[in-house]
């Protein structure tokens, strides 16, 4: 049997305009693929077109709306003629004490993070059984470490391990592999974009915890995109949640 390779695979990459999503565009238009990805801020959108060249598509669209969901499917077939891989990748953060917490804002983290990522699995179905495709989702170390204050983007993130097996067991009989990758510390504007932090207080802020990682260092979107690629190309593979964190999910302590 040949390996996998990303070349000629019509990926989308949901939030692929900053962050990983955009370390993930780059590696795999640069290797071949035909790459769509969305957000939705048309500036970054524009952007990222112009800096990631012909082989990816950028378009403005929001996950949550259905309609939206429908224009990312339809433009990636269109870009790519086909769909191989979904990396449902778009999310948002909501912080606050359990007391404080409001009910709308639970509803709009959980629809962003998970609701949005599985009714676009579920349009994007019937493509990925006609290539033996995949989808990824993005866990989070929020769920190997406790951090006070982050329950609201901590279950989200759990819910999508759980999701990450049920579907790989409901999918596999199409030959749709579902996997995750859990990333450590690495810089993102999830932040900035919920008004946590501006730039600098949250490079800093990861900087800090680069102690806590075993490795000693924060990681990069290269390498979580490296992690995804064999997750990708890794036939045999399904149902994987794999932790790619510098050892951040270790609990390593300098006690």
């Amino acid at each position: 049997m040949n390996l996998l390779e990303i070349k000629n695979m019509s990926i989308i990459i949901t939030g692929g305009c900053s962050g990983l999503g955009f370390g993930m565009a780059k590696k795999y238009s640069e290797a071949g693929a035909k790459v769509t990805i969305c957000g939705r801020r048309e500036e970054k959108v524009k952007k990222s077109q112009e800096e990631l060249g012909s082989n990816v598509l950028s378009i403005v669209a929001d996950v949550t709306q259905d309609s939206d969901r429908e224009k990312i499917i339809d433009r990636a077939l269109q870009h790519g003629g086909k769909i191989d891989v979904l990396i449902n990748n778009a999310g948002n953060m909501y912080r606050g004490q359990i007391e404080d917490l409001e009910e709308q804002k639970l509803l709009d983290i959980f629809n962003t993070n998970v609701i949005s990522g599985m009714m676009l699995l579920g349009k994007a179905k019937k493509f990925l059984a006609e290539t033996n495709g995949s989808n990824i989702f993005i866990g989070s170390v929020h769920n190997r470490r406790a951090f006070p204050g982050a329950s609201p983007y901590a279950a989200t993130k759990g819910a999508l391990e759980t999701l990450t097996k049920v579907l790989a067991a409901e999918l596999g009989n199409e030959k749709i592999r579902v996997n995750c990758v859990v990333p450590g510390g690495v810089f993102t504007e999830i932040n900035q974009r919920a008004g946590l932090f501006d730039d600098e207080t949250a490079k800093k802020r990861l900087e800090d915890m680069a102690s806590i990682h075993a490795l000693g260092r924060i990681g990069t979107p290269l390498e979580i995109a490296e992690a995804i690629e064999y997750l990708i190309c890794a036939e045999w593979t399904t149902g994987a949640i794999l932790e790619v964190d510098g050892g951040l999910g270790l609990g390593l302590t300098n006690a």
